[in-house]
């Protein structure tokens, strides 16, 4: 997927600027209502394996995007509660959230990729090309980092498949993602542990599954591929 180039970088007058080049195309959350059900699971494939690629990118270069992981992850946690109040979340979610945490953070493997960490829609852009959609760019790398891959689904269940039935898996199979029973509670764990979590307003966008009485049965809702 084309990426925004670097043209120059500089000062004028005390005021830091960045050019870059323009991307075409219009927002994936913009045109969603106009794309077919066939072509949304074509682009989801696409944006599958473009992440597959951006993860495999070598990050030896990138040490001012690197943060200490097991320091951010565990400060996220101890601060999740306090956060998601302060976001308006209430009964009976936030008061299960520490437990669930405790049960479901996964353990650290150690491996570390560039990641956008706000895939969404939003920063997906699509242009129609002879009767097909296709993706034309991704935008907004102000947010990236480089941390365990799967903190990168969270934004991608949330903002980019957002619950709708088939969609996740195809993104995963494309990504070769490992599909077991974990996975759902993980990203939820991320969703939770992410820089700009909201999980009052994720209830809001995404619809919430009757049987839904705990965050796991809320996970497997909302994340099952």
């Amino acid at each position: 997927i084309p990426t925004p180039r670097l043209v120059a970088a500089c000062e004028r007058d005390g005021w830091r600027y960045v050019v870059m080049t323009r991307l075409s195309g219009r927002s994936l959350a913009e045109t969603w209502r106009l794309i077919g059900t066939h072509e949304r699971h074509r682009l989801m494939r696409d944006v599958g394996a473009a992440l597959a690629e951006l993860h495999a990118l070598a990050i030896d270069d990138l040490a001012p995007f690197a943060v200490d992981w097991t320091r951010f992850v565990d400060a996220q946690r101890t601060s999740c509660r306090e956060r998601q109040l302060a976001r308006g979340l209430g009964a009976p979610w936030v008061d299960l959230l520490d437990d669930f945490l405790a049960r479901w953070t996964p353990a650290d493997a150690g491996r570390r990729v560039l990641l956008h960490t706000e895939l969404m829609r939003e920063h997906l852009l699509v242009e129609h090309r002879e009767g097909h959609w296709v993706l034309s760019g991704l935008v907004d790398f102000e947010p990236a980092m480089v941390g365990a891959p799967e903190y990168e689904l969270a934004s991608v269940g949330i903002f980019v498949t957002c619950a709708e039935p088939g969609l996740l898996r195809v993104l995963l199979d494309a990504y070769g993602a490992q599909l077991d029973a974990g996975l759902p509670l993980r990203i939820l764990v991320y969703a939770l542990l992410h820089r700009y979590s909201n999980l009052r307003w994720y209830l809001e966008r995404l619809p919430v599954p009757s049987d839904a009485a705990n965050l796991e049965s809320l996970a497997r809702g909302w994340f099952t591929p």
